[in-house]
């Protein structure tokens, strides 16, 4: 599934970049959304199950292919959108 390879590839250089795995809570990964000024959000891995976010992770995979700019997994969309999508991720 290309979703696993995304993360699969995401997770690898994650681990060669400068932030610590530690600050990211098990069960959870973290990525990188914006268009422009890229914030970070750590999301519950749950969401990897969710039609709409792998969504947002095919997205990933057209703009970035395998190579995430920020050493972590990059999601092409608004803050705005990111925030609408999870919070009603989070009610399920």
């Amino acid at each position: 599934m290309a979703i696993n390879k995304i993360l699969r590839r995401s997770l690898s250089a994650g681990k060669r970049s400068n932030s610590t795995r530690s600050d990211v809570p098990k069960g959870h990964l973290a990525v990188y959304v914006g268009e422009s000024e890229k914030k970070r959000f750590v999301v519950p891995i749950s969401y990897l199950n969710e039609p709409s976010f792998q969504d947002l992770l095919c997205q990933s995979e057209e703009e970035f292919g395998f190579h995430h700019p920020m050493g972590g997994l990059t999601i092409p969309c608004t803050e705005d959108l990111f925030i609408h999508l999870t919070s009603r991720l989070s009610r399920i």
